[in-house]
């Protein structure tokens, strides 16, 4: 595991308890891609697949955690990350260990949120998850 990654699962273990009890690891952040996986016997539900519940939290905590690492790595940590919106689907039920993977928005999109949060000190920025 990368120091980067030993570092976001420190701050999701201690500053969110919930992403301990729920089993969720970090699995790397490289290329500008996160990856989280979270385990089906801590987040099975009652049909014997994956808790929604569980699903939803990885994907935003990817999310998360995606911004919270690029920041990190241009020097920002005067912020707080917000989510303010999320939606998802769930087309086919999880049987087993689901990964949430978040990769970097298109550059023009990024450097929009940069230029946004430098001159105002806050932005929105949009990031598509997947969890399968």
């Amino acid at each position: 595991m990368s120091a980067d990654s030993q570092y976001l699962q420190s701050v999701l273990h201690g500053d969110i308890p919930l992403t301990r009890d729920m089993g969720l690891e970090v699995i790397d952040w490289q290329a500008q891609t996160l990856r989280l996986q979270l385990p089906l016997a801590a987040n099975v539900n009652h049909k014997s697949t994956m808790f929604g519940g569980s699903l939803y939290c990885a994907a935003v905590l990817a999310g998360w955690g995606w911004l919270h690492l690029r920041l990190r790595e241009l020097g920002i940590d005067d912020g707080h990350i917000v989510i303010q919106e999320g939606q998802i689907s769930y087309p086919l039920p999880v049987t087993g260990a689901a990964v949430a993977r978040c990769a970097a928005p298109d550059d023009k999109t990024w450097q929009r949120f940069l230029t946004m949060y430098q001159r105002r000190g806050r932005a929105r920025l949009t990031l598509a998850t997947t969890v399968s």
